[in-house]
C-alpha cells in the first residue's frame, strides 16, 4: 500500500490539493471543494499568499473568522467538536510550501528520524489505490497495522493499556511544528526567523486562526500530516526516554496509543513517559478513556466492534420485521452511541432497505420515528440515518409527506451546535418533488440556496483582484439539489460508509 511520504514534491501537492483531501468527512455531492481549491491554486502560481493581502499591514492573523467552522455533535446535547475549513488561498499556500522541493526532502528525511525504536507509528497517510477513497485506505491501514499486530503481541504480552490524547488537534501547540522539522534547539535559537520551514508552516496556520498558537484545524489530511509530524517528534522523545530498556511494546494510531507489557506497573511506567513528552507540546492523555486490560486479545478489539459484530446481517436472521431490525439497530445506539460499529451497521442497513424496502409498511410513522431517534443521539450517524429517513418518507402518500418530514426537521432542531447534521437535513428536505423549503443559519445551507454569502472572511485580500474573485463560495455549489433524487442512494454516502470503521 503506497504511502504520502513515498511521493514526489509535486505528487504529494496534486494529492493535497483534492477535495477529499482539503475536507475528508462526507458532504452531500452537489458540494465541492475542488472548483475554488483549483482556481486558488492557479492563481497562487506556487507562491503563498502575502503578496495578494490589502496596503496597511492588515493580515488574515488581525481578523476573525478567516477559518470556515463547520459544528459536529457527539451526543446530542453538549459535547461537539468543529471541523474547520482552512481558508483555501491559506490552504494552498500551506502545500505550496511544504511542497517545494528542499522542503518536501527536509520533512521527508526527519520523518525517517521518527521511525523504528520502541513506538511503532501505524498512522503514516496512505494514497487510496484506483477509484478508493483516502479514508477507506487508511481503514485498510488500521486492520493490518493495529488490530491484527495487537492480536500477534498477544503471544508475547499478557497486558494491554489504551489511552489517547484529549482534544489532539485543538491543543496542539504549534510552535512545536518548528520543533519537530528542526530539532528543538535549533528551532528555539530560531524562532522567530521564517525562513525555517516549520515556523513558516506554523505563521501560516496561526494566520487563519486569528494568529493563534495553540491548535491546528482539524477535518483535512493536510493537517492530519502536520500532526503527525509532530507526533512523530514526540515519539522520537519518548524513544530516548525508553532507551535500554525492554519488555514492552507501544502502538500509535494518530492520538491513540497502545502499551503491552507483562504488567500493570510495567504498563503504567511507560503510560508516565508518554503523558510527560505529549505535555511538552501541549496535549495531555485522557483519563476517561485510558483502561488496562490482562488479556490482550480482548483488549485488542474494541467493545462496540466485537457487539456489532452479532449484527453484521442488521439482524435480518432473528427479526424478521423492518421495526424490529430498526429497534436492534435502537438498542445498539443506545449501548454504543456514536460509535464506528453503529455507524457501520447504519450504512449496512440503509443498503437494505434501499434494496429491499419496495411498498410502503403499516407502521412507517413509527419506523421513523425510531430511525429520527437513532440520529438525534447519535448525530454521526446522520448521513446515513437521513438515507434511512429518505426512503421511508418516500413511501408515504404525498399529502402525509410534508407532515413527517416536519416532525423530523423539528426533532432534530433541538442537537445543538450541529451545523453538519443541517447540512444533510437540507439534503434530504430541498428536493422539489418534497414540496418543502428549508432554512438554516448554517453558512453552507445559505450557500446552498443561493444566497450572497461568504464562507471566509476576504478582507485581508487586495480588492478586484483574481484571488478573491477565486474563492467565491458560490462556486462550491457544483449541482441544482432540488433537482436530486428524494431518494438517497448509496453511491451518495459511499465515504460514510467507507468511514465507518475509521474510529
Amino acid at each position: 500500500m503506497k504511502e504520502l511520504i513515498s511521493l514526489t514534491n509535486n505528487e504529494a501537492r496534486n494529492f493535497f490539493l483534492k477535495g477529499s483531501s482539503y475536507f475528508s468527512s462526507n458532504l452531500p455531492e452537489y458540494i465541492s471543494f475542488e472548483p475554488v481549491l483549483t482556481e486558488a491554486a492557479s492563481q497562487l502560481n506556487g507562491i503563498c499568499y502575502p503578496d495578494y493581502r490589502k496596503p496597511h499591514g492588515l493580515t488574515p492573523g488581525n481578523c476573525s473568522n478567516v477559518n470556515y467552522l463547520i459544528l459536529t455533535n457527539k451526543d446530542g446535547k453538549y459535547d461537539w467538536r468543529p471541523l474547520e475549513l482552512i481558508h483555501p488561498v491559506i490552504y494552498v499556500s500551506l502545500v505550496n510550501l511544504l511542497c517545494e522541493p528542499e522542503n518536501w526532502e527536509k520533512v521527508l528525511n526527519r520523518w525517517s528520524d521518527f521511525q523504528g525504536n520502541h513506538v511503532d507509528c501505524c498512522s503514516g497517510i496512505v494514497i487510496p489505490e484506483g477509484d478508493e477513497k483516502t479514508k477507506a485506505a487508511q481503514v485498510k491501514k488500521w486492520w493490518d497495522r493495529v488490530e491484527q499486530q495487537s492480536l500477534r503481541y498477544s503471544l508475547e504480552f499478557s497486558h494491554v493499556l489504551h489511552t489517547d490524547i484529549t482534544n489532539c488537534y485543538g491543543s496542539l501547540y504549534t510552535h512545536s511544528i518548528a520543533w519537530a522539522i528542526h530539532g528543538y534547539i535549533e528551532a528555539k535559537e530560531n524562532r522567530t526567523d521564517c525562513k525555517y520551514l516549520g515556523n513558516h508552516l506554523d505563521k501560516l496556520i496561526g494566520a487563519g486562526r486569528a494568529g493563534q498558537t495553540n491548535g491546528i484545524a482539524q477535518g483535512s489530511v493536510l493537517m492530519d500530516f502536520i500532526a503527525e509530524i509532530v507526533l512523530g517528534y514526540v515519539d522520537e522523545q519518548i524513544n530516548m526516554e525508553l532507551a535500554g530498556k525492554n519488555g514492552f511494546k507501544i502502538l500509535r494510531y494518530r492520538d491513540d496509543y497502545r502499551i503491552f507489557a507483562d504488567s500493570d506497573d510495567a504498563c503504567e511506567k511507560v503510560l508516565q513517559i508518554i503523558s510527560k513528552e505529549l505535555l511538552k507540546v501541549g496535549m495531555k492523555l485522557g483519563s476517561a478513556k485510558t483502561n488496562l486490560c490482562r488479556n490482550v486479545v480482548e483488549g485488542s478489539i474494541k467493545p462496540d466492534k466485537l457487539a456489532g459484530l452479532d449484527l453484521h446481517d442488521m439482524g435480518t436472521l432473528q427479526a424478521k420485521t423492518i421495526q424490529k431490525q430498526l429497534l436492534m439497530l435502537h438498542s445498539f445506539g443506545q449501548r454504543f452511541p456514536n460509535s464506528g460499529a453503529l455507524k457501520k451497521l447504519v450504512s449496512e442497513y440503509q443498503f437494505i432497505i434501499f434494496n429491499q424496502l419496495k411498498k410502503r409498511p403499516k407502521d412507517l410513522d413509527v419506523l421513523v420515528a425510531i430511525a429520527t431517534d437513532v440520529g438525534f443521539t447519535s448525530p454521526s450517524t446522520f448521513p446515513g440515518i437521513s438515507a434511512i429517513l429518505s426512503k421511508l418518507i418516500s413511501l408515504a402518500p404525498a399529502k402525509n409527506k410534508p407532515q413527517l418530514w416536519e416532525k423530523v426537521r423539528n426533532k432534530m432542531a433541538r442537537v445543538p451546535n450541529n451545523g453538519y447534521l443541517e447540512i444533510w437535513l437540507q439534503r434530504i428536505i430541498l428536493p422539489k418533488n418534497i414540496g418543502l423549503t428549508f432554512s438554516s443559519d448554517e453558512t453552507i445551507c445559505k450557500i446552498v440556496d443561493r444566497k450572497p454569502v461568504d464562507l471566509w472572511n476576504n478582507n485581508w485580500i487586495k480588492e478586484a483582484s483574481d484571488i478573491k474573485n477565486s474563492v467565491d463560495s458560490s462556486k462550491l455549489l457544483i449541482e441544482d439539489p432540488r433537482e436530486k433524487d428524494e431518494v438517497v442512494k448509496p453511491s451518495e454516502i459511499e465515504l460514510f460508509r467507507q468511514n465507518a470503521w475509521f474510529y
